[in-house]
């Protein structure tokens, strides 16, 4: 990994993102063989994040990707307090224990390191690569792959309808663009992983019964909807601060 990065950050990030994605299709049969639902699943993802943060760790990359504090004050993104709202949008249509306790103990770590290791790979390394060359591409890009990614839940035997996949297509874009904001903002992809994370770790206990198409593009505009509001809340909050910084700087 490390000559790759040498040679090319874009096509390292190309060449991960790949072997993530086949990872994910040989996980879900070999779920399927032991019986226990995300358990191959869990271990690859888990492992994949530790070779990941290793190497990131052994080439002095963590400031480069963001693995340092929030660099502007907690005010300046309304304490996330939008993000809890976001992470709460699987639980509107109720709350419900879904798999057994072994089950929901795999499904967790598995989304655990997916926040994590999706985050390192779109917001991480994907970004990174475009953005030395064109920013507003690289914003651009991260943020509809991500999005478009889940398109994949199609066709991995997830059992998703295709108005489901819509829905959560629409909110992984705009929740990636977030992200990268905050990325950007905030020179931290913490908050990030910690979000992502957490969003995909409360699915768990969604209820889905009752759940009309009606409900998921309701659910699904409102994720939209609280993002657009917050981005525009982020970028102004924090060209405040920009504001305040140059005029302590000027005093000084």
């Amino acid at each position: 990994m490390s000559n790759l990065f040498k040679k090319s950050e874009l096509w390292l990030s190309i060449v991960v993102i790949a072997v993530y994605s086949i990872l994910q299709s040989l996980a879900i049969e070999g779920n399927e063989r032991i019986g226990i639902e995300y358990s191959v699943s869990a271990v690859i993802t888990l492992a994949l994040a530790v070779v990941l943060y290793n190497f990131i760790r052994k080439n002095n990359l963590r400031d480069y990707y963001g693995f340092k504090a929030l660099q502007v004050p907690p005010r300046g993104f309304l304490y996330f307090v939008p993000l809890v709202v976001l992470i709460s949008i699987n639980l509107w249509n109720g709350v419900k224990i879904n798999l057994s306790l072994i089950d929901s103990i795999c499904y967790l770590l598995y989304m655990l390191s997916v926040g994590f290791v999706e985050e390192v790979l779109f917001r991480g390394f994907l970004f990174r690569a475009i953005a030395k060359d064109n920013l507003r591409m690289a914003v651009i890009i991260s943020s509809l792959t991500f999005g478009l990614g889940h398109l994949f839940n199609l066709i991995n035997g997830s059992g998703m309808s295709p108005i489901a996949n819509l829905c959560q297509v629409v909110g992984a874009v705009a929740v990636g663009l977030l992200f990268v904001i905050v990325l950007l903002r905030g020179e931290s992809i913490l908050p990030c992983i910690v979000t992502h994370s957490a969003i995909d770790m409360v699915s768990l206990f969604s209820d889905e019964t009752g759940l009309t198409t009606e409900k998921r593009i309701l659910f699904g505009v409102a994720r939209v909807v609280i993002v657009v509001m917050y981005l525009l809340v982020i970028c102004r909050k924090n060209k405040e601060t920009e504001k305040l910084g140059l005029v302590m700087t000027k005093r000084k």
